[in-house]
């Protein structure tokens, strides 16, 4: 019996050694496709060197690396090109290896470290990588350069989608050539491979056109209204000097495109056309349908009325002398060319634009606007480019060769790839990085909007509605900032960072490969590096997030949040959180209506504001409808649950807690499964109109017997208020005599279209509703 123990003692003391050894996960973002820890590390010291071998030529990548190691361990590692077997960081170029020119595979071991890509593409993301294992101060300066260890490991790795973006509007607010190099650096960083450089719009010309040079004398200079909001700027006063802008000289350019091709990142100008222009006619103003000077935009502009006139001929001559200047600057595949939010008005009334649709058999202006864009498509082509534009380049006929930029929403993406066209996906709801990322109250002041890290993490650009074939001609997303409330490059990095670190993974890694806790706790080391490199970034949103769930016949309470491993205090008291709380373990069982509250805590204090949410147990809560029409993907919260889980949204129509349709009815059955005595049926609509969600048109209420015969029906007319902004909810009630029923059905009629009065009319409209409560 005694050797039994003692066998038994000797085996679980092997066992806790063995756990003890076990190597520590890689924290590595984008995660890769596969990899193995080994128990092994490889020590960079002075005699450590670097060694190219293949047939790829990779001196640019060698000189990066060393650039960095250099710097960081203050060592000179030589560039080799003879065989070295051990202490050594080996680039190998192999034609034909992996799957794809970014494909790679990185090898650890004590004696080496070995980066194989059949591209130069491929090492370098092999590169960012290795400098990931390195420890974070491997971007300024090593302590102690005794201790440099890379974990031993064999990594093997490829992206998913081809394009993988990022966008800087600089015309709202101009930024500095030293700026771009380090936005460029953040997308390398993140193994991204496209800059979208936004340099034309409403609020400044920002690119030097030599034939033009009225361009950066005028249109790229705003009187300056910085101490006032965007939204409401004031025009310029008589004689008012413009002295807020700047550009960049063609030089300046160059210098850019070469600093980016070394980070395999290619540049996409994108150039304003037709809409979004207006600036250009404060240096030219016979391009426009008037013939008006304008001044330059020094804050929002909107409706987008001044656009170029597409009758006169002398408004090409001007675009395609542009873009020969520009064809020449970048050596990208793609120029863009905006297209979108174009208001049609001055197009309606100008007598040129209207003969020129009678020339060419064009309906409408929508119409005019695709043979625009076709025929600007027909220049780049004819000059080696292809176009891309926004995803209103859709309306009135699609140019033949355009990749589609689909931004408002997946309905356009969708459409384009049916058709064959390539598509990038960049929706609102997940890739605006312009948009809150966190409690508005406590957040530099924003746009609107709310796209959390965690949303941008849940992205899926590759819509269901596609088949597999279509699906191909989803080739990548991006994430976009755009300007207007941000001024200068600190609060650019705290926009985009970590949000295009969550779209860096989605983008790189397999969809399989992506589990939001576990990137949560990679996330604290990429924060590590970010200290290291004096980057502005965001924590992210601090909310709790009360989520109910019916399990075995029980609801329950769990408690969300973005940030990893929180102190989360609560309580069902309606008490102050600092006094009376619980600290959450685990989701909470609720058996009656109740005040939930909610907050993380750090050092005793909370952090943003709590979560308060109002569970009524009514007689549907937990009961399972069904619905008509699918909700939208975007607005689907917890699907048909939603409406009987006990839990009203709130002013915020991103808040998990509201269904969205868009141009479609709201049609909602619910079988009670047995006779009950309805005294009163309530529920909310939502309207915002400046986000197209307007009030239905009519709500139909329906109560049924066990027969489906007929039992009540109430009809009720509300009316959109366009006057009111912002958020407005409306709570609608109505009451029975206690009528038996055993069936509900609830018809919320869509308006379709937005109306006459709204800026964006014709365009489809939303309605959003949340809590279907039964008394």
């Amino acid at each position: 019996m005694r050797k039994i123990l003692f066998l038994l003692s000797l085996v679980i003391l092997i066992s806790c050694d063995s756990n003890q050894d076990q190597p520590e996960p890689l924290k590595i973002i984008p995660q890769p496709v596969s990899y193995e820890v080994h128990s092994d590390f490889f020590k960079i010291d002075k005699e450590t060197k670097i060694w190219l071998e293949g047939d790829v030529d990779l001196s640019s990548e060698a000189d990066y690396l060393t650039e960095i190691l250099n710097e960081s361990t203050g060592f000179a590692l030589p560039i080799i090109k003879d065989e070295q077997r051990s202490n050594v960081i080996i680039l190998k170029g192999e034609k034909g290896f992996g799957t794809g020119n970014e494909a790679y595979d990185l090898d650890v071991s004590s004696k080496k470290i070995v980066i194989r890509a059949s591209h130069k593409a491929g090492v370098f993301y092999g590169i960012q990588t290795l400098l990931q294992l390195f420890p974070p101060e491997v971007y300024v300066r090593f302590a102690d350069q005794s201790e440099i260890k890379i974990p031993a490991c064999s990594i093997s790795d490829h992206p998913r989608f081809e394009w993988r973006g990022m966008h800087l509007d600089v015309s709202r607010h101009f930024f500095p050539v030293t700026f771009i190099k380090k936005y460029i650096d953040l997308i390398a960083m993140h193994k991204m491979n496209r800059f979208h450089w936004h340099l034309t719009d409403d609020n400044g010309w920002r690119i030097e056109i030599k034939k033009y040079p009225k361009l950066t004398e005028v249109a790229a200079w705003r009187v300056d209204r910085e101490h006032e909001s965007w939204k409401d700027a004031s025009s310029p006063q008589p004689n008012e000097k413009a002295t807020y802008g700047g550009f960049y000289t063609q030089d300046e350019i160059k210098e850019v495109v070469k600093y980016a091709a070394v980070r395999h990142v290619e540049v996409i100008p994108e150039i304003e056309m037709p809409g979004h222009t207006s600036e250009v006619f404060a240096a030219y103003p016979e391009l426009s349908c008037t013939g008006e000077q304008l001044y330059v935009q020094p804050g929002n502009y909107w409706p987008n009325i001044d656009i170029f006139c597409a009758g006169k001929e002398e408004t090409f001559d001007f675009i395609e002398n542009v873009l020969t200047e520009v064809i020449d600057l970048f050596p990208s595949e793609y120029v863009h060319i905006g297209g979108d939010e174009a208001t049609k008005d001055r197009w309606k009334a100008c007598p040129l634009c209207q003969k020129r649709m009678k020339d060419e058999g064009l309906a409408n202006e929508d119409e005019l606007q695709s043979w625009f864009i076709k025929r600007v498509e027909k220049y780049l082509n004819e000059n080696g480019k292809k176009l891309i534009g926004w995803d209103e380049i859709i309306d009135g006929g699609l140019a033949p060769e355009a990749t589609v930029m689909s931004w408002r929403g997946f309905e356009g993406g969708i459409k384009a790839a049916e058709t064959g066209h390539d598509v990038v996906m960049c929706p609102t709801s997940y890739c605006y990085f312009d948009y809150y990322q966190a409690d508005p109250d406590f957040e530099p002041e924003a746009i609107g909007g709310l796209t959390t890290l965690k949303e941008v993490y849940s992205f899926e650009p590759v819509p269901s509605e596609l088949n597999t074939s279509q699906a191909e001609h989803i080739v990548g997303a991006q994430g976009n900032l755009w300007t207007e409330y941000v001024a200068t490059p600190e609060h650019a990095e705290y926009m985009v960072l970590p949000r295009m670190t969550a779209l860096a993974e989605v983008v790189w890694s397999p969809i399989e490969k992506r589990d939001w806790t576990e990137f949560l706790t990679r996330l604290q080391n990429q924060f590590k590096r970010f200290d290291k490199l004096k980057l502005n970034y965001s924590q992210g949103s601090f909310k709790v997030d009360i989520q109910p769930s019916w399990v075995d016949g029980k609801y329950r309470i769990a408690l969300e949040t973005e940030q990893l491993n929180p102190e989360i205090r609560y309580n069902l008291s309606g008490q102050s959180l600092m006094t009376d709380y619980q600290v959450y373990e685990h989701p909470i069982t609720i058996d009656s209506s109740v005040v939930v509250q909610a907050a993380i805590f750090a050092d005793d204090s909370v952090k943003e504001r709590p979560s308060v949410k109002e569970i009524e147990f009514h007689m549907a809560i937990g009961k399972i409808g069904s619905l008509k029409y699918e909700p939208q993907r975007n607005y689907n919260a917890k699907g048909v649950l939603s409406l009987t889980d006990g839990i009203k949204g709130t002013s915020e129509f991103r808040d998990g807690y509201w269904l969205g349709f868009q141009e479609e009815d709201m049609v909602f059955s619910l079988d009670l499964e047995q006779p009950v005595e309805i005294h009163e049926i309530s529920f909310s609509f939502l309207q915002n109109v400046g986000s197209w969600i307007l009030l239905p048109e009519k709500i139909h209420v329906e109560i049924f017997d066990a027969d489906l015969q007929k039992q009540a029906d109430t009809l009720i007319t509300p009316e959109t208020m366009p006057e009111v902004a912002g958020t407005l909810i409306e709570d609608y009630n109505t009451t029975f005599d206690g009528i038996s029923g055993s069936v509900i059905r609830i018809m919320a009629e869509n308006p379709g279209k937005l109306p006459s009065w709204h800026p964006y009319e014709g365009n489809r409209a939303w309605i959003f509703t949340d809590e279907i409560v039964l008394r």
